[in-house]
């Protein structure tokens, strides 16, 4: 994605190399890039321009073309704790059998499973065009040393995994260790090499827009493909405000570097209507060119069943 080149050049977050400057001038350049960004960060305002766009534009998005292309837009997603190698290739087993029952419709963008089972979802998928994506680095808390995260990321990815989602550092966030913060998302960037790394925010936590910006801000220059809403499990999932705030992070990253971010909102998205919120977002903050899975995805168990059934009119759940 061309992010590493852009992050030498400015030196704007910790790239694991500019240790040797200054710790307060680090730090300095942390704050500029966050203070230079002129995403709104009230919290009210952030609220309203939220409203004012579904009013406006949410019911002509209601449409069984909308579900159809969200359906493929989706990260079909199972992350319990009783998952089983037998669980997890059954679930698999549903996106084939979707192929083979719907060939007239476009399948889900990811099928997205613990790092431990990369390897089944890759022996088991028949279908061209599904990814395996990968929650890894200690989902849900990314709580261990990196030595850890970037073991556990390289092994999904030697046993086949595509894409990799990732928990930012909240504990780091917390404290206001930005270096360590974006060192952290840098490394396992390198460890992800080209393919796409999607870092988590955990918003529900974050909960402020002036939290969410920085954190968005702060991800997308140690390299993150994606930025994603939320884990689903602990904390609130998404929010449409959230959605907002990391949408205009994004938009305005692009306008400032030229590179492109992808979103992805996950954490109780179980809807179609709730599902449409997200899309007219996208749509009305990033544009047309967003809307497109290599840009935008849905993070979800549930969601694809109900996707289905609105655009058909049927009763039946494929997922």
């Amino acid at each position: 994605m061309g992010q590493q080149e852009h992050h030498h050049e400015h030196c704007s977050c910790g790239c694991g190399h500019e240790h040797h400057h200054d710790h307060e001038v680090n730090l300095n350049r942390y704050e500029a890039v966050v203070d230079g960004s002129a995403v709104e960060t009230d919290d009210g305002a952030v609220q309203a321009a939220v409203q004012r766009i579904l009013d406006e534009h949410c019911q002509a998005n209601n449409t069984p073309e909308v579900a159809q292309f969200l359906l493929n837009c989706v990260d079909l997603t199972t992350l319990n704790t009783d998952d089983s190698e037998h669980s997890v290739a059954q679930f698999v087993q549903r996106v084939n059998q979707f192929d083979e029952n719907y060939p007239q419709f476009k399948n889900v963008a990811a099928i997205c499973v613990y790092s431990n089972f990369a390897q089944v979802v890759r022996s088991t998928l028949e279908v061209s065009g599904v990814d395996v994506a990968v929650c890894s680095a200690c989902f849900p808390s990314s709580q261990a040393h990196i030595e850890t995260k970037i073991a556990e990321t390289s092994l999904a990815i030697q046993d086949g995994a595509d894409e990799v989602d990732v928990v930012l550092n909240v504990g780091y966030f917390r404290d206001g260790a930005w270096e360590e913060l974006c060192d952290e998302i840098y490394e396992l960037k390198q460890a992800v090499g080209e393919r796409p790394l999607k870092v988590i925010l955990e918003t529900g936590l974050l909960k402020s827009a002036a939290n969410i910006r920085r954190a968005s801000i702060l991800s997308m220059y140690s390299g993150a493909d994606f930025i994603k809403t939320s884990t689903g499990k602990g904390y609130p999932g998404a929010s449409l405000e959230a959605a907002y705030v990391m949408c205009r992070c994004i938009k305005e990253f692009y306008e400032k570097t030229g590179q492109v971010v992808g979103f992805k909102a996950s954490g109780g998205i179980r809807s179609t209507e709730d599902a449409v919120k997200y899309y007219t977002i996208v749509k009305e903050v990033l544009g047309e060119q967003w809307l497109t899975n290599e840009r935008f995805r849905i993070g979800a168990s549930s969601l694809a069943n109900a996707l289905f059934q609105s655009f058909t009119g049927s009763e039946v759940k494929p997922f």
